[in-house]
């Protein structure tokens, strides 16, 4: 087991690596709406949705969606983004208070809708733009950088969890995170920005609001991961898919990035802090 998930690991790099940094942006929209299909698909057989064409139509819905949001301004999509994920930490603190609204499909479906759709518009306005002040944290590298905190996060809050970790996080969604957990993760990402002013000199204004924007992001990437949780709970699967060989599926991978490209960008655009390339 361990060898199969090292090998897809190892896989999923390369892909995102040449997905990413070996791509234009029209070429990155179409990897990431490959990627994105994947997901709705299984956010669909989480939804309810258990024939092939209704999960097609379901993927063909999202990526109608993603399509139009050229033709509208991506701030309101991002700020809906961000005010879902702040409700989602709500709805994880209170599981399984709420089942109402998880047992139905519909709502489901709109879940599945509100965690794509907004990442989509945040990580494709990424690939456009740069942190003003910050020439080098800019396009793909931007959106490196939003992956980073995540797995930062990840892993930070793996090590200080399995080392500290007492007081459960949400036990009712995924008993194994911790409080403890949550903190050391916060504590790894803010290598993050501290690097970036050593590399770029940003002055003093620009390091606090980059790291406090990191914070919010790394602190949201992991509601999406326990908002994944609840919903695979909801429908009674361990994994999202098995597409990905030791790892699950795809919206296993990308589950907490959903939340934190959103958040980061919105919060950036908003504060004035964002310019176009």
């Amino acid at each position: 087991m361990l060898k199969q998930r090292v090998i897809t690991a190892l896989v999923l790099v390369a892909v995102f690596g040449l997905g990413l940094f070996a791509t234009s942006p029209d070429q990155f929209a179409l990897f990431l709406a490959f990627i994105f299909a994947l997901g709705a698909w299984e956010l669909g057989a989480m939804s309810g949705l258990h024939s092939a064409p209704q999960k097609g139509l379901y993927v063909a819905l999202v990526l109608a969606l993603i399509y139009l949001l050229q033709f509208v301004p991506v701030s309101p999509v991002l700020t809906i983004g961000l005010l879902w994920w702040l409700l989602c930490t709500i709805l994880v603190k209170i599981y399984p208070s709420g089942m109402a609204l998880w047992n139905r499909p519909g709502l489901r479906m709109l879940a599945g809708v509100l965690v794509l759709v907004p990442a989509w518009a945040a990580l494709m306005q990424a690939r456009v733009s740069m942190i003003d002040g910050m020439p080098g944290l800019s396009g793909a590298w931007l959106i490196f950088y939003i992956f980073v905190i995540v797995w930062l996060a990840d892993i930070g809050a793996y090590f200080s969890g399995k080392r500290f970790g007492k007081r459960k996080l949400a036990p009712r969604v995924s008993p194994g995170k911790s409080i403890e957990g949550l903190v050391g993760g916060l504590i790894a990402v803010l290598v993050l920005p501290v690097g970036v002013a050593l590399a770029t000199g940003v002055e003093l204004q620009g390091l606090v609001w980059l790291t406090i924007v990191t914070l919010f992001a790394a602190a949201l990437s992991v509601v999406g991961d326990l908002t994944e949780s609840l919903m695979k709970r909801v429908a009674g699967v361990k994994d999202s898919g098995k597409l990905l060989p030791g790892h699950g599926g795809i919206m296993d991978r990308i589950d907490s990035v959903t939340a934190a490209a959103p958040v980061f960008m919105c919060m950036m655009m908003l504060s004035g802090w964002l310019a176009g390339q």
